[in-house]
């Protein structure tokens, strides 16, 4: 009888060394990116009255569509108030993308711009990134006017430098149209002024008018009386 001998083999397995492939970074090379800056009024108009606070925005953007993160820039709010060719710095900031410009008063009609200094680069991870300058952004800034809170003897004060100049009054039977002149009467040399308005029957309103100059916007108020 034949017989048949098996015999196992020993069979191995293992793993092949692989040599490492060396997967490099990404590369950044520097980029020279143009900037712009915006100067806005953070809410309402582009008008005061004197005395009274104003806030402002800007908005720095690169032409990468980012905000430009260098730390050594900066962003500066300049002022030529009315009267004067000189731009004169009002606040520096650290130029990061948003800046808020806040609780500053205007004395009178002044321009104001932005300037956004630029940076170098300070790495292979950073950009170069351009100065920019906002458009002027004009803000008006009227005088103010106190008065009483109620009967026929109307004082207060214009302020500021109202000395001596005129305050317009006009009379009429309807709220919003219709004004006649009443008569002009001038303040006092410190910008007070006091005025005996008559006791005409039924309700007149009287408007009280501060002209503008150069420096400062128009201002006036309403005022009413009733005689039954």
């Amino acid at each position: 009888m034949r017989t048949t001998r098996l015999i196992a083999g020993t069979v191995t397995a293992g793993l092949l060394g692989l040599a490492p492939i060396a997967v490099a970074a990404p590369s950044h090379a520097t980029d020279n990116l143009t900037t712009t800056i915006t100067l806005e009024i953070s809410y309402g108009e582009p008008s005061v009255t004197y005395g009274e606070d104003l806030s402002l925005t800007s908005q720095v953007d690169a032409s990468d569509g980012l905000s430009p993160y260098n730390d050594a820039d900066t962003v500066t709010l300049w002022a030529m108030p009315a009267g004067t060719t000189t731009w004169t710095p009002i606040e520096t900031q650290p130029g990061t993308g948003y800046i808020s410009w806040t609780d500053f008063k205007p004395q009178m009609n002044t321009a104001y711009k932005a300037t956004y200094s630029g940076g170098t680069a300070a790495n292979t991870s950073a950009d170069n990134y351009a100065a920019s300058e906002s458009a002027p952004l004009g803000v008006t800034v009227a005088r103010k006017i106190t008065y009483p809170k109620s009967g026929f003897v109307i004082k207060g004060k214009v302020t500021p430098d109202y000395g001596k100049k005129k305050i317009v009054i006009q009379a009429s039977k309807k709220q919003n149209k219709g004004f006649k002149k009443f008569k002009t009467i001038k303040t006092k040399a410190n910008g007070k002024y006091k005025v005996t308005l008559p006791k005409r029957g039924g309700t007149w309103y009287w408007s009280f008018v501060v002209k503008g100059d150069s420096r400062y916007k128009a201002n006036g108020f309403v005022w009413r009386t009733t005689v039954y």
